[in-house]
């Protein structure tokens, strides 16, 4: 192959992935890079995807060298970068908006180098890259094979998607700006120390010899204690457990649509967690699979036990939990341990949830259920199938194994990583939402008027569902007779436009079915 050839084949690559689905993308990121790995090796280098040039990192400066002295590029793969740059992508659609940005700000202000700093220390890091200082071409600590600037906008993302999960526990009754401002304060006090202990080679739970290749701990453990916490310190809804608050399914449609983004994305949550385009994110990919779908098999069978139908709700609730259960697992186990997992972590999370009635808590998503129990099962899980088979398939990385490998202390240090940081994100959020709460201004909880007015109108002046909220806004007016526009005579009713869209009187077509005609006033 002529050195004109093999200069422009990434290019010719690039320019037909807009014609191709992510799985496709995926096989041609792997295809790219084992040719980059074969070229390497028949001019007589190693083939450790360094580059085509086959350069080593020479420490040259902390940002790895500079850009204008040498192309920085030839440490690494370029099939590695794109299928990273993919992952994060992926991870991205799972996140919130709101998650998304007061996070990715906090990791770009000091979170990244608070977490994955390589001066860090056993519990958190340094400052040595606040404001990612520094960041740039040096190899990361999380993988030789990947940039620290790869490396930080990939972890942004869990860092994002893990404060956004916490977050739901204040659903219908939680004030947004002082859920801002805790989403800041908790990335920097909770998430950063556990995801440092965990994944960066100086936290003393990595060196124990910790298993976790996605987060069983920093995100889903380390969420559904938070999100306990926050759902206690809230206190419950008005009217739970009453016929006030109706427990159905707002709407069946959104969840399923919601479920697909998070199971498309968790192939760039625990695939991608292998850092570079390999076998073992190739493993990763499959069993994640393979847990999501038992999992919302097991869940729907034990849903139907109950009411002798299959429910679609349930069946998305199980996928999640099996997508929670194996993300500490999924580089470390063969397929059929996903099964074991998958099942497990359904029937776990699907009897957790019995758990708030049990403390009398009102966790409305389910949160500590299932992401708090699911990572726990996953982190047990792990210790019990992790192969060091399974974890060589990167090319480099040796672990002794589980329990099926007969290491038996793999459970220890899976139960202390577990346990430390569950307690650790329970008593650290509970002292940070009480210390908020005290603060004028920061009050955690809105007032009862907002509350029963709805939270969308009173924090946000905005709907999704303007129809409904004017349905309301008719009947409370009807019942107040506050001598608005919406008169008790339905013929009094002012027919005009808000954005353009028609406006209705509801009571004009009170007595029909949902299929039937409706004839629009003129």
């Amino acid at each position: 192959m002529s050195p004109s050839r093999r200069a422009t084949s990434p290019v010719s690559t690039l320019t037909s992935l807009s014609l191709c689905n992510p799985s496709t993308l995926a096989f041609l990121f792997l295809y790219h890079s084992s040719q980059a790995r074969n070229h390497v090796a028949a001019m007589g280098g190693d083939g450790d995807a360094r580059g085509a040039t086959n350069l080593k990192y020479n420490g040259t400066g902390a940002i790895g060298a500079n850009p204008l002295d040498m192309n920085v590029n030839d440490w690494y793969e370029a099939g590695d970068i794109a299928w990273m740059l993919s992952a994060t992508a992926l991870v991205l659609l799972m996140i919130p908006g709101v998650g998304a940005a007061v996070t990715t700000f906090q990791w770009f202000f000091w979170g990244f180098s608070l977490t994955f700093s390589h001066t860090a220390g056993p519990f958190i890091g340094d400052l040595a890259n606040f404001g990612f200082r520094d960041v740039l071409a040096r190899p990361s600590v999380g993988s030789a094979h990947l940039p620290d600037m790869m490396f930080a906008v990939y972890q942004g993302m869990f860092s994002a998607l893990t404060v956004a999960l916490a977050t739901g526990a204040v659903a219908e009754r939680g004030r947004m700006l002082p859920c801002i401002i805790f989403i800041f304060v908790w990335a920097t006090i909770v998430y950063d120390p556990i995801a440092c202990w965990t994944w960066n080679p100086n936290g003393w739970s990595n060196k124990m010899g910790g298993l976790d290749f996605a987060g069983g701990t920093p995100v889903h453990i380390a969420s559904g204690s938070a999100a306990l916490a926050y759902s206690m310190m809230l206190g419950k809804r008005s009217g739970h457990g009453t016929h006030e608050l109706n427990y159905r399914p707002h709407n069946a449609t959104h969840i399923v649509t919601g479920t697909v983004f998070l199971w498309v994305g968790w192939f760039g949550f625990n695939a991608g967690s292998a850092l570079s385009a390999n076998l073992r994110g190739v493993m990763a990919a499959v069993v994640t699979n393979l847990a999501a779908c038992v999992g919302g098999i097991t869940w729907c069978l034990l849903d139907y036990r109950l009411e002798r139908k299959f429910s679609t709700v349930g069946f998305c609730s199980g996928v999640v939990a099996g997508l929670v259960c194996i993300t500490p697992g999924s580089g470390y186990v063969p397929p059929w341990a996903a099964v074991i997992f998958g099942v497990l972590g359904a029937a776990g999370s699907n009897y957790a949830t019995k758990v708030k009635f049990l403390l009398g808590i009102d966790d409305a998503l389910d949160i500590f259920a299932v992401h708090g129990v699911g990572g726990l099962i996953g982190n047990i899980c792990t210790a019990f199938f992790a192969s060091p088979t399974i974890a060589a398939l990167d090319g480099y990385s040796r672990i002794k194994g589980g329990w099926v490998e007969h290491h038996w202390a793999q459970m220890g240090y899976q139960l202390a990583d577990s346990i430390c940081g569950g307690l650790y994100s329970f008593t650290v959020t509970c002292l940070i939402l009480f210390l908020m709460n005290l603060i004028p201004g920061l009050r955690l909880r809105v007032d009862g008027e907002a509350e029963l007015q709805g939270i969308d109108d009173a924090e946000i002046g905005e709907f999704a569902y303007d129809y409904v909220e004017l349905t309301r806004e008719v009947v409370s007016d009807m019942d107040n007779e506050s001598g608005s526009r919406y008169s008790a005579d339905p013929t009094a009713f002012q027919h005009y436009e808000k954005n353009h869209i028609p406006m209705i009187d509801a009571r004009m077509f009170g007595g029909q079915p949902a299929h039937a005609p409706v004839a629009f006033p003129q």
